[in-house]
């Protein structure tokens, strides 16, 4: 007679997207290898999707189908559930629940749920002894959430930042390298399929600030916090910008940026100039990458596709190897239990450099006026830049500062746009030298 390890693992798959499908063809296409890898076998034993008759590419025949996902969580007779529907509430969450209430372990890559409810989930698998495992959640197929929670476990971690979002990396790549402006580059983007439809959630930042607040709490041992995510999307960040970056030494990204400060911890995301020296600074097109400053390990960088049916049924699979070989690691690196709150380090405190661009009349005074305002909230400019001149019109301008706080900056930019000098609201990028 087998023991139970050496039987199989029976799964059971909530969402036959494009993902689901991708694990699907995975376990069917490396099953051999699966097995030898584990010692087991890992079983598909019942599915659950919106539409049964599609073609998927696999052979579900022999499967159980439910058309309802919290249904097949409760009465698939699965030991797992392997959760990609999405969103952080609903059906997802409701599988989730009743796989853990009817003993079931959890795989999902559902970022917006961990964000919302991951430490509640947390608290629930673990007081039953279960597993609830995340890889693909964040970054796709690059391994980030073993490397922080297990590859780095020995290290206090400092600071995580990192291209969360390939839809806006790509976006940004591709008005740098085209001089496109915003619209039109997410415009191909969307009939290449790299952004969806409705575009918000990707391009307004949100995605990647739920992946932030994942991995602050997997980094700092911390209750996921989403709400004290600061969050600023790419909508404004225009051509000429580029072209500004360049002349500057920088590149333009969106970043998720986490740190723990004196005053608590830091999590942020928004567009950001950084040196083109930067390992980041390269990291270009929908791929992703995440840099961890680790205290014994120092800096380490990974970077990899950061989504697509391969890379994520990756991440999604090796999880289901790990709970296969009977492997267990707290969901977020340290007990539910013992997760350290720490006070959220406001976003008006933070400190650094910043690049401002401005559309003024050209005449007498201006820049003094916009000196002055600077003056006054104790923000010292470092260069100045001014292409041509247009007496009586409007002409860009340029400029950057050195370190200041967020508060007084955001205050000399409101003194500046009440000016009847400047024709259009300043666009600030924050510098981050890395």
């Amino acid at each position: 007679m087998p023991n139970a390890q050496q039987a199989p693992l029976k799964i059971a798959v909530a969402g036959l997207g494009t993902v689901g499908a991708g694990v699907l063809k995975l376990l069917d296409t490396q099953a051999s290898l699966i097995e030898q890898r584990c010692g087991r076998r890992i079983e598909v034993v019942a599915v659950s999707a919106r539409s049964k008759g599609k073609d998927r590419g696999v052979d579900l025949s022999k499967v159980q189908w439910f058309d309802d996902p919290v249904a097949m969580a409760a009465q698939s007779g699965a030991d797992l559930v392997v959760e990609l529907i999405g969103g952080s509430e609903g059906p997802a969450r409701d599988t989730v629940a009743t796989a853990i209430e009817t003993g079931k372990h959890v795989v999902t890559a559902n970022k917006a749920l961990l964000a919302v409810h991951g430490t509640e989930i947390a608290q629930k698998a673990e007081a039953r002894g279960l597993t609830v495992a995340f890889e693909a959640a964040v970054a796709g197929g690059i391994p980030i959430i073993k490397g922080l929670r297990e590859g780095l476990a020995g290290n206090a971690v400092s600071e995580i930042h990192g291209i969360l979002n390939g839809t806006c990396n790509y976006i940004l790549t591709e008005m740098r390298t085209t001089g496109r402006d915003f619209a039109d580059v997410l415009a191909d983007a969307q009939a290449l399929g790299y952004a969806e439809a409705d575009p918000s959630f990707d391009i307004d930042g949100v995605d990647a600030a739920h992946k932030l607040a994942i991995l602050a709490s997997v980094a700092f041992g911390t209750p996921v916090d989403f709400p004290s995510v600061y969050v600023e999307g790419i909508r404004q960040v225009s051509a000429i910008d580029f072209d500004y970056a360049d002349q500057l030494g920088f590149r333009i990204k969106l970043l998720g940026i986490a740190r723990r400060t004196d005053a608590g911890v830091e999590q942020r995301v928004h567009p950001c100039m950084v040196p083109k020296t930067a390992p980041i600074a390269s990291v270009d097109g929908v791929f992703n990458a995440v840099v961890a400053q680790a205290d014994f390990a120092d800096r380490v960088l990974f970077v990899g596709r950061g989504a697509g049916a391969g890379p994520t049924a990756s991440a999604v699979v090796a999880d289901l190897i790990d709970i296969a070989r009977g492997r267990s690691t707290p969901t977020f690196g340290v007990p539910a239990d013992r997760l350290g709150a720490a006070p959220p380090s406001p976003m008006e405190t933070r400190r650094g450099s910043y690049y401002v661009r401005l559309m003024v009349v050209d005449r007498p005074g201006v820049i003094a006026d916009i000196a002055a305002a600077m003056r006054d909230q104790n923000v010292s400019m470092e260069q100045f830049l001014q292409r041509g001149r247009s007496p009586g019109e409007g002409v860009p301008v340029v400029l950057t500062t050195h370190d200041t706080d967020e508060a007084a900056m955001q205050r000399a930019l409101a003194t500046i746009a009440a000016s009847d000098n400047v024709l259009e609201p300043p666009r600030m990028i924050r510098i981050e030298q890395f």
